[in-house]
């Protein structure tokens, strides 16, 4: 991985180009620009959370920028890593960049927290399926698994050889979820809306 970049000090005039061959050189670039003020213009593409990070660690401004946007601003048809860097960096100077939102890393960890949540909703809700489809199979009526009656009456049920394992599985698949799941529960009473 690397990142082709042209960059000018809007002070003093000074242009270049380069290279960066790794991560690492990349993060020791722009390190060395701390206590600067520095604008980072990229296309929206790929998966940069590291890079974003370490920008916002640093106090440097990331812009996004919408990528057909970039590519019909270019006036020639041949795309080459380097011509897109010069490209990013022109439409930043004549203050044409094509901005389009970027979240906060805070935002971002947010959004990754309610994913999470909502692939293990999905999760138990699949189990508890399975699990009130063996209550079905065997004469029990209704939802039953999401209560704590109908629980014991599913495990008080006699099953034999797979269907006892896969009940027990299930079973303890689903207090796993309930465990991973239970911190993750906004609190009681916040962001209800209510005013006393």
């Amino acid at each position: 991985m690397f990142q082709q970049i042209a960059f000018t000090d809007t002070e003093t005039g000074e242009y270049g180009e380069r290279r960066l061959h790794h991560p690492q050189e990349a993060e020791q670039f722009y390190r060395d620009l701390a206590g600067r003020q520095v604008r980072v213009g990229m296309e929206a593409t790929g998966s940069f959370r590291w890079f974003s990070q370490l920008l916002s660690e640093l106090g440097h401004e990331l812009w996004w920028g919408n990528p057909t946007q970039i590519r019909a601003s270019a006036p020639r048809r041949q795309k080459t890593d380097k011509r897109d860097a010069r490209q990013l960096l022109k439409l930043l100077l004549e203050e044409r960049f094509p901005q389009v939102w970027l979240p906060t890393v805070a935002e971002e960890d947010l959004r990754q927290l309610l994913l999470h949540r909502c692939r293990l909703v999905q999760v138990r809700t699949k189990v508890q399926n399975q699990l009130d489809a063996i209550a079905k199979n065997e004469g029990l009526v209704g939802r039953r698994v999401a209560t704590e009656k109908g629980r014991r009456q599913l495990e008080a049920l006699p099953l034999s050889g797979w269907y006892q394992r896969r009940r027990q599985d299930l079973f303890e698949l689903l207090d796993q979820l309930g465990q991973s799941h239970r911190p993750l529960e906004p609190s009681r009473g916040a962001g209800s809306g209510r005013t006393s």
